[in-house]
């Protein structure tokens, strides 16, 4: 994960894109799949450029430049999910979000670069950034992050990954993943699709779904037990995790 010190946050606190099913490979359309729908069953009600500021927004939140940073309009069940060598599992929930955004001042950064891109197609929100820690040095850490959102505009699931050869989800031909085999999660996860986008690792179609898909499983297991795994994956996090996903 980007940020080794949201231990104390936490503390004081692949894939073909599926359709709005309950099942990664089904065919049901969104209307009849219901609160199970995915993520791409979500329609923009606002202008680009509110999903362009939301996702804005919360890089803004990590920047120590931002003094006056308010939160984005986050979902009551918000999911954050980094993918290797992140730690998976980073953010669950408005509250554990917003705390975390909070603390994360304590291990200042500032984030540069910043391309964020307005898609009809969910995921809307779409981002390259640049990292910059005071702790290591002014190395940049390049990140490529994905925003989802219920129809109120509120975000519902951040995705993230080291925009390194190898780790991104991108190509040279298709910079922001817009082919329908791009390995990104949200579109998978029953619920994204639901108006409200509230996720529920209990709900029977996010169980069916999440036995035929080894990630989906991942993420239903880690929302049951979201301080517990999060510590341990930190635990577990080798010295090189900053090495390999910022490519120094």
């Amino acid at each position: 994960m980007r940020f080794p010190l949201l231990a104390v946050c936490v503390a004081f606190t692949t894939l073909s894109v599926g359709a709005c099913t309950a099942a990664p490979d089904a065919v049901t359309p969104c209307a009849a799949a219901g609160d199970a729908a995915g993520a791409s069953c979500v329609t923009a009600t606002l202008p680009a450029s509110a999903y362009v500021d939301a996702s804005l927004a919360y890089f803004d939140t990590m920047d120590r430049r931002v003094t006056d940073a308010g939160f984005p309009a986050y979902a009551d069940r918000v999911v954050r999910w980094e993918w290797p060598p992140w730690l998976l599992l980073t953010g669950y929930g408005r509250e554990q979000m917003e705390s975390g955004d909070l603390l994360l001042r304590l291990y200042p950064s500032i984030v540069e670069d910043r391309d964020c891109q307005f898609f009809d197609a969910a995921p809307f929100g779409r981002c390259r950034v640049t990292f910059v820690y005071d702790a290591h040095q002014g190395q940049g850490c390049p990140i490529y992050e994905e925003f989802s959102f219920d129809e109120a505009g509120d975000i519902t699931f951040i995705e993230a990954w080291s925009d390194q050869p190898g780790l991104r989800p991108t190509s040279d031909d298709d910079p922001w993943g817009e082919r329908a085999d791009t390995p990104r999660l949200s579109t998978r996860v029953p619920g994204l699709g639901a108006r409200d986008g509230l996720l529920d690792p209990e709900d029977p179609a996010f169980v069916q779904a999440a036995e035929g898909d080894a990630d989906l499983a991942e993420l239903r297991a880690r929302m049951q037990d979201f301080f517990g795994t999060w510590s341990q994956a930190l635990a577990d996090a080798g010295d090189d995790l900053w090495s390999e996903g910022c490519g120094w």
